[in-house]
């Protein structure tokens, strides 16, 4: 039997990437890297494992803020090059800002605007015991 993970078209670091959208509303949420491990690991603790490309490791989405990302299904697509994690995002805040989405800027007159409010100050969520 083949295995499912060889499926997928990994990148030339061994990466794939992975939008992660609210089961329930469609809204994305996030874009993060993840391995192969990160990925498996996902499917089988049913919840968003990340690989943080900047400290080099696994990232337990919410391990630090209590933001976990609880899985309720994966998808990949047709080319089998991105993933998409449909996910009930626990506390509502995708994003390191405090937003429920890192998708928070629109294109408007030739610039960027912030269109959603910070839910919850980032020092309030990162420091010790959140």
């Amino acid at each position: 039997m083949k295995d499912w993970l060889d499926e997928i078209k990994w990148n030339s670091d061994g990466l794939v990437p992975a939008i992660a959208q609210d089961h329930k509303t469609g809204r994305v949420l996030m874009m993060a890297w993840m391995n192969r491990e990160s990925l498996a690991l996902t499917a089988s603790e049913q919840r968003a494992i990340y690989w943080s490309r900047s400290r080099g490791k696994l990232w337990r989405k919410g391990e630090e803020s209590g933001h976990v990302q609880k899985l309720h299904e994966m998808r990949l697509d047709c080319d089998a090059d991105v993933i998409i994690l449909m996910v009930e995002q626990l506390g509502h805040i995708a994003c390191h800002t405090g937003r429920e989405s890192c998708f928070y800027r629109v294109h408007e007159d030739g610039q960027w605007k912030i269109v959603d409010p910070v839910l919850k100050d980032p020092d309030a969520i990162y420091s010790a015991g959140h």
